[in-house]
């Protein structure tokens, strides 16, 4: 299979198309791992005195920002109104949060990045955004103007440049955490979440229980709450994720390509879009209070927003599934070097194949065999989108290429451990060897034969790696050393 061709048609025979192995011993049932083997783990990186300085001076930030926070509505608010606030503004973020994490199946991003763009957008940019707006509030009733400005003009510039920061650092400094576009969704959409759920802590706490209480008692604060809670979050509890989101695909175009006006054009167009649609949003309502016309803003969101919504909804499914396709353009290049097998490619490239592998795994090898299978999948998903990245030549420098080829390296490593606790523990299927360009089996009658990979295959196939001749190393392919020595299969046929 060319790397430049998808993984359709003729799949496994264009993708096991690789120069013939040596002479293949007779193959022989694997040893399972002792007992008590722990799972390998993916390797960790070192936390060096830069990173922790760093990571403090984050962590400080974000704790600034939640002490102003809590205290900035602790006093404004009261604190029976924060706690009502605080309960309503919190029941919807499991909800939201999932539907960002049900878009990351393939490659979960580590939950301390989660956490961070979470944290940052319920804390700084809120703190900051609140701050801004009530100073632009206060200059233009200086100025004589209407205080409506302050959420068309400055609210959206503000609030969508705050919430984005935390996502930009990230990818500032950590930008191999991102795979693309769906990512910029997640960290983004997190961003959001939190920003909303404070900034909804204020509009049901303040607005809807304390006025309500203040005007005609307990009753009316909860008749309040309710009304606010219906429109804010049932209704239009996607605005903010949505305004964000389109900072979010730029943020994503611009970690996948090599391109530097590209890397720094497509977030400022992201970011200009999401402040523009958020500037809209407020426009509406202001433009319905003016006119005396409630329409206004029912056409707008009807007309605009809802189909702006819908779009991004079905833009997200479709990339989704942008990580699995990707595995299968881009793994059979390790398929040729002897490294995987054509079915386990196959296995990688939706996540029902990816359930069925785990199922198929839990049922041979046991819970160690079903977590080996899990990491398997997530380092093969990582693998493929650093193999991806060599290709768009994101590594400029010498030694971010150096790192990609030694993290290149931890990750096969790392595939052929967690190999070991499932690849030929199936009785039903007979036992193997996969050269690189066909599997030599064994049947239980005692006859061997050299078999092809079949035309469509859905599941691991239990076979052992043998180590292949080294093949000449293909101009564009990633630095040199790339194919060298596979490290030894965990079982040596013949053992």
């Amino acid at each position: 299979m060319r790397p430049d061709q998808s993984a359709v048609g003729d799949y496994a025979d264009r993708m096991a198309d690789t120069p013939p192995g040596g002479a293949q011993p007779p193959p022989t049932p694997p040893a399972a791992p002792p007992p008590g083997t722990a799972t390998p783990r993916m390797p960790l990186r070192r936390l060096g005195w830069r990173r922790f300085l760093v990571l403090a001076g984050v962590v400080l930030l974000i704790a600034a920002g939640g002490v102003f926070m809590l205290y900035t509505l602790g006093s404004s608010l009261g604190p029976t109104a924060l706690l009502v606030g605080v309960v309503a503004a919190i029941l919807p973020v499991p909800v939201l949060v999932s539907c960002f994490l049900w878009l990351d199946r393939y490659e979960p991003e580590p939950l301390k990045y989660l956490i961070f763009c979470f944290a940052w957008g319920a804390f700084v940019a809120t703190a900051i955004s609140l701050l801004v707006n009530e100073g632009s509030a206060l200059l233009f009733k200086n100025w004589g103007l209407p205080k409506a400005l302050t959420a068309v003009l400055v609210a959206p510039f503000i609030e969508e440049l705050t919430k984005a920061l935390g996502p930009i650092l990230l990818l500032i400094f950590r930008r191999r955490e991102w795979s693309g576009i769906t990512d910029g969704l997640v960290y983004c959409g997190l961003s959001a979440i939190g920003f909303a759920m404070v900034e909804n802590i204020l509009y049901l706490g303040g607005y809807g229980y304390r006025t309500g209480v203040e005007e005609y008692g307990p009753a009316t604060g909860a008749r309040q709450v309710i009304a606010i809670f219906i429109v804010r979050i049932l209704l239009f509890g996607f605005a903010h994720p949505l305004f964000t989101s389109m900072t979010g695909v730029g943020l994503g175009i611009a970690a996948r390509t090599a391109d530097r006006r590209v890397r720094l054009l497509a977030p400022i167009a992201g970011l200009l879009l999401a402040m523009m649609l958020h500037g809209t949003w407020n426009l509406l309502p202001s433009l319905a209070a003016a006119t005396g016309q409630p329409l206004i803003a029912l056409y707008g969101y009807i007309g605009v927003m809802v189909p702006i919504f819908f779009g991004m909804v079905g833009l997200a499914i479709w990339l989704r599934g942008w990580e699995g396709r990707l595995t299968e353009r881009t793994l059979p290049d390790y398929v040729r070097a002897g490294w995987l097998t054509p079915p386990e490619v196959a296995a990688l490239g939706s996540l029902g194949r990816r359930h069925a592998a785990r199922t198929w795994a839990r049922r041979v090898a046991g819970d160690g065999g079903v977590k080996a299978m899990r990491g398997y999948q997530f380092a093969a998903t990582r693998l493929a989108l650093l193999r991806d990245g060599m290709r768009r030549g994101l590594d400029r420098k010498q030694a971010d290429r150096d790192r990609t080829a030694r993290e290149e390296r931890e990750l096969l490593e790392a595939i052929a451990a967690y190999r070991s606790f499932f690849v030929g523990r199936d009785p039903q299927t007979p036992v193997g060897v996969w050269d690189g360009q066909r599997y030599h089996l064994r049947f239980p009658d005692g006859s061997q034969r050299a078999v092809p990979a079949p035309d469509e295959p859905v599941v691991p196939i239990p076979v052992v790696l043998a180590p292949p001749p080294p093949p000449a190393h293909p101009a564009g392919y990633g630095p040199p050393g790339w194919y060298g020595p596979r490290p030894a299969a965990p079982w040596p046929p013949g053992a």
